[in-house]
């Protein structure tokens, strides 16, 4: 808000102008990007609707963190290859980190290898 002005005032000269805003009750905001997340804590969001065009208005404890682009391999998912392909268990979670995860074309790369 400006300093000194009357928040009553301020309303009324918003709507004038077509402006609506609404607070939003979040506890915590996240923006993904393609190698990290911003996490924001604590914010006071705003939306804010200007002659139709949606803006939001965020404030708080920014953080960051990088995003893994290993995929978590688990057990169920070692012993599906092993089963479908007959291999030891390195070589499956070979095959699937090597596959990025995909289960289908970790065991087509090791059946075709064989």
């Amino acid at each position: 808000m400006i300093p000194g002005m009357n928040p009553r005032k301020m309303q009324q000269m918003m709507k004038q102008l077509g402006i609506q805003q609404v607070d939003i009750p979040a506890t915590e905001v996240i923006i993904k990007t393609e190698d990290k997340e911003i996490i924001i804590t604590n914010p006071s969001v705003a939306k804010v609707n200007m002659m139709g065009q949606i803006n939001f208005q965020i404030s708080g404890e920014v953080h960051e963190r990088e995003i893994s682009t290993t995929p978590e391999i688990s057990e169920e998912d070692i012993m599906t290859v092993m089963e479908q392909t007959g291999v030891g268990e390195e070589a499956a979670k070979k095959a699937i980190g090597e596959a990025d995860g995909d289960l289908a074309e970790a065991i087509i790369n090791l059946t075709k290898s064989e």
